[in-house]
């Protein structure tokens, strides 16, 4: 048998080589407790082994198999063990094998509480595993655990995950007799993701209620519900509330980059920058602003039109230090196109590969194409667009972008071939459809018309119908 002092020695060891990332270490213990069996003498030592791999090589898709093994030797019937290796799993990627380890439990009678069941619900999630976590929630119903809050909340997190299972995700919430800010926060943020902005505000005014409070959570969610809606009222109420009720919130990056996004949306950009300007004002490591909070504040002008103003806050971020991401150039892209400034785009373009090592994207290519659309240069435009590597993902807009210059300058055989490209992206876009009928318009081209025409009709293709939001004061 194992004495105590040998079975501290292996877990401070394995503790060790998990804080060292000695993934070497960690097999050379395991084939010597293997060797001598000693292993077998302890499921919290055997569980630490398999902890220890996943924790060292979180996303090493290589050691799955080794991992999986490793769980079905395991001969014990304590929760513990199974508890430690299904929170570890989710915690470090491997979600997959903790719905496995789950699966373990129950298909081997070991007893399944709340600690599991939550960590398993987390990696369904995480996975979108939607049917196996509603086979998880059909066993909580069973088991009388539905009353839990923390249980309730896993459960409205993976509903709220899948925008087609928000209604679930609400009887869900409704169905917990104690809520917490904790289960209100994930039911508002399911509904932010789903662009559900008015919930959103609804079930902030039902929290008083509910007697629940608001803590950081609660109002960056609620900033974001007013940025949706533009509604700068309460997002004014929601500011005022912060500034009383959350001490340093000028250190909390999230908090300031959802008021500058608030503001910046609802057209008061002169207030964003104010706010933006909060988390620089005390000189310090500690105060600088990260990545986010300069990318909403490029957001914010850009938005407004204030294209100039994004240019020069690109050069501020660059003198600060500040390592500009995907979001932040296609923002400075965008300002270019806008300004005419074609030269300096395309050095932005080209900096984004050779200085800072980001790959383009679709959207930094549609920003590409709008400015040299925006320049006249259609076939510069036409190459670019061609010369997008194999792979890469194109959306609809790129060529949206090239067929909307085409009619601004009246190239009708260039039209009709990025025509062609963006309806085999998307054939039910009512737009482009739209795009080639004011092309033909403008030649004259009656016969074309009314084939198109007839088309949308076939296809029941309408155009949207413009609308805008108005704020009524009661």
């Amino acid at each position: 048998m194992l004495s105590a002092t040998k079975l501290e020695s292996i877990s401070q060891l394995l503790q060790h080589f998990k804080l060292t990332h000695n993934l070497n270490a960690v097999k050379h213990l395991h084939a010597r407790l293997l060797r001598t069996g000693w292993l077998f003498h302890s499921p919290n030592d055997y569980a630490n082994v398999i902890f220890a791999y996943s924790t060292i090589s979180p996303r090493n898709f290589s050691l799955r198999p080794l991992l999986a093994n490793l769980l079905s030797s395991i001969n014990s019937r304590d929760p513990a063990a199974f508890n430690l290796l299904v929170s570890g799993f989710c915690r470090n990627g491997y979600s997959i094998l903790a719905l496995r380890t789950l699966s373990f439990m129950h298909g081997h009678e070991v007893v399944l509480d709340s600690y599991a069941l939550c960590s398993a619900l987390t990696a369904s999630s995480v996975v979108s595993a939607v049917e196996f976590g509603q086979q998880v929630h059909g066993y909580l119903e069973k088991s009388g655990w539905s009353a839990s809050v923390f249980l309730g909340s896993a459960v409205v997190g993976l509903y709220g995950r899948s925008s087609l299972l928000i209604d679930d995700a609400e009887k869900v919430f409704d169905e917990i007799p104690m809520k917490n800010t904790v289960c209100a926060n994930t039911l508002l943020v399911a509904y932010c993701e789903a662009k559900l902005w008015s919930k959103g505000i609804a079930l902030l005014r039902r929290m008083p209620m509910l007697e629940l409070n608001c803590d950081r959570f609660t109002l960056t969610a609620a900033l974001s519900c007013c940025a949706g809606l533009a509604i700068i009222d309460m997002g004014r109420q929601v500011h005022g509330h912060l500034i009383r009720t959350v001490v340093d919130f000028e250190r909390d990056v999230f908090m300031l980059s959802a008021l500058v996004e608030m503001y910046g949306k609802c057209g008061l950009v002169g207030k964003a920058r104010d706010v933006f300007s909060l988390r620089g004002f005390n000189i310090g490591e500690d105060c600088k602003r990260d990545v986010v909070l300069w990318t909403s504040m490029l957001g914010a002008y850009g938005r407004n039109g204030h294209h100039i103003d994004v240019i020069k806050l690109y050069d501020e971020m660059l003198v600060e230090g500040i390592r500009p991401d995907g979001v932040a150039f296609v923002t400075v892209i965008s300002a270019c196109s806008h300004t005419g400034k074609v030269g300096l785009g395309l050095q932005y373009f080209e900096s984004m590969v050779r200085d800072f090592g980001l790959n383009p994207g679709s959207e930094h290519y549609s920003c590409m194409t709008d400015l040299l659309c925006r320049a006249g240069e259609l076939e510069k435009a036409w190459k670019l667009v061609n010369e997008i590597p194999h792979g890469a993902e194109i959306h609809a807009s790129l060529w949206g972008a090239l067929l909307q210059a085409c009619c601004a300058h009246g190239n009708i055989n260039l039209g009709r071939l990025a025509v062609k490209k963006v309806l085999e992206l998307d054939p039910e876009n009512t737009g482009i459809h739209a795009l080639l009928l004011n092309l033909y318009a403008k030649f004259g081209m009656r016969d074309e018309i009314e084939q198109v025409t007839k088309l949308m009709n076939e296809k029941g293709l309408r155009k949207d119908i413009a609308c805008s939001w108005i704020a009524v004061r009661s």
